[in-house]
C-alpha cells in the first residue's frame, strides 16, 4: 500500500522571485562600489552576486519542475528536478572562484590604488543587509517547505554575507594601513571560500541522485515510531529509505501475528503510514505486510538495505 500527503509546491517560486530580486539589487550595488574604489575584491563580491543571479534563476525553473504532479512517465513526481538546481550553482560558484583567483593575481602583479573608499564601503554594506534579509526568508521557507533548492540558495547567499564582511573588513584595513595588497589577498580567500561553498552543494546535490538515506536523526524518527507498534506486537524489517529534495520515500515489511484478520492488519499498517507521515510530512510510503510466524518472511531479514537502521 502507498499513500502519501500532498503538498503545493507552487507557491514556493514567490521565494525563487524574491532571491532573483536580490542578486539583481546587489549586482548593481556592488558593481557601483567596484567602479567607485577599483578594489578588486569588491569585484569579486560583484560577480559572486551575478552567480547567485544565476543560481536564483536555475532555482525558479526548478522549482516550477518540481511542483508538476505525477504523470505517467514519472509515477514517483517531479521532486528531484531540485537537485538539478543546486549541481548547476555549484558549478556557477566554481566557476566565479576561477574568475575572482585570476582577476587578484593579476592584481597582485599589477597594483592599483584604491579610491572612493568610504562610499565604497557604505554601498557593499547596503548589499550585504539585502542579502542577509533574504537568506534568512528563504532558509525559513526551505525548513518550513523542506526544500533542498531555497536552502542552497540560502546558504550561498549567505556565503556571500560572509564574504562581504570579510571584504569590508579587509578594505577598512587597507584604508587605515594603504596595504593596498590585503585587497587581492581577500579576494583569494573570498575564492577559497567560495570554492568550499560550491562543492558542498554539488557534493549533495548527487547525494540526493543517487538516492542517499535519509539523515540519521529522521530515521531515528521512524525508529521512534516503530517501537511504539513493536509494543503491540508487531515487527519490522527490511526498511529502505531515500530522500529525493522534497520527499522522502520509505518503504517496509511489517510482520503482525497470524491469527489477525488482513481488516485489522492493514488498519495497522494505515495508523503506522499516519504516525510516520506526522513525523515526517510528505513522506511516501510503502508497507508489505507478513505473517510474523512464516518462516518464509524471515528469510530477507539478514540481508543489507540501504537505510536500514542498526
Amino acid at each position: 500500500m502507498k499513500n502519501t500527503i500532498s503538498i503545493d509546491r507552487s507557491s514556493l517560486t514567490r521565494f525563487a522571485w524574491l532571491s532573483i530580486a536580490a542578486a539583481l539589487t546587489t549586482i548593481v550595488m556592488k558593481s557601483v562600489a567596484y567602479l567607485l574604489t577599483g578594489s578588486v575584491s569588491l569585484l569579486s563580491d560583484a560577480i559572486e552576486s551575478v552567480v547567485n543571479l544565476m543560481g536564483a534563476l536555475m532555482a525558479l525553473s526548478m522549482l516550477i519542475i518540481a511542483a508538476r504532479p505525477p504523470d505517467k512517465d514519472h509515477t514517483f513526481g517531479h521532486s528531484k528536478a531540485e537537485y538539478f538546481s543546486s549541481i548547476v550553482e555549484g558549478i556557477l560558484i566554481l566557476g566565479a572562484a576561477v574568475v575572482i583567483s585570476f582577476t587578484a593575481i593579476d592584481r597582485i602583479i599589477h597594483p592599483q590604488v584604491l579610491e572612493q573608499m568610504s562610499f565604497g564601503l557604505i554601498v557593499s554594506t547596503g548589499a550585504s543587509i539585502v542579502n542577509f534579509i533574504v537568506a534568512r526568508i528563504l532558509m525559513k521557507a526551505g525548513k518550513k517547505y523542506n526544500s533542498i533548492t531555497l536552502e542552497a540558495d540560502s546558504q550561498h547567499l549567505m556565503t556571500d554575507v560572509w564574504t562581504s564582511v570579510g571584504v569590508i573588513g579587509g578594505l577598512v584595513v587597507v584604508a587605515a594601513t594603504g596595504w593596498s595588497l590585503l585587497d587581492s589577498i581577500m579576494a583569494l580567500l573570498v575564492a577559497l571560500n567560495i570554492i568550499w561553498t560550491g562543492i558542498n552543494l554539488v557534493r549533495r546535490s548527487v547525494d540526493g541522485l543517487m538516492d542517499v538515506a535519509l539523515p540519521r536523526p529522521e530515521q531515528i524518527i521512524v525508529e521512534t515510531v516503530m517501537a511504539k507498534y513493536r509494543s503491540k506486537n508487531v515487527e519490522f524489517h527490511a526498511l529502505r529509505t531515500r530522500q529525493a529534495a522534497s520527499r522522502r520515500f520509505l518503504s517496509v515489511h511489517m510482520l503482525v501475528p497470524g491469527n489477525w484478520s488482513v481488516h485489522d492488519a492493514h488498519h495497522v499498517a494505515e495508523d503506522f503510514e499516519g504516525d510516520i507521515r506526522i513525523e515526517l510530512r510528505d513522506a511516501v510510503i510503502s508497507t508489505h505486510l507478513e505473517p510474523v510466524d512464516d518462516e518464509i518472511s524471515i528469510d530477507d531479514i539478514n540481508e543489507k538495505y540501504m537505510g536500514e537502521i542498526p
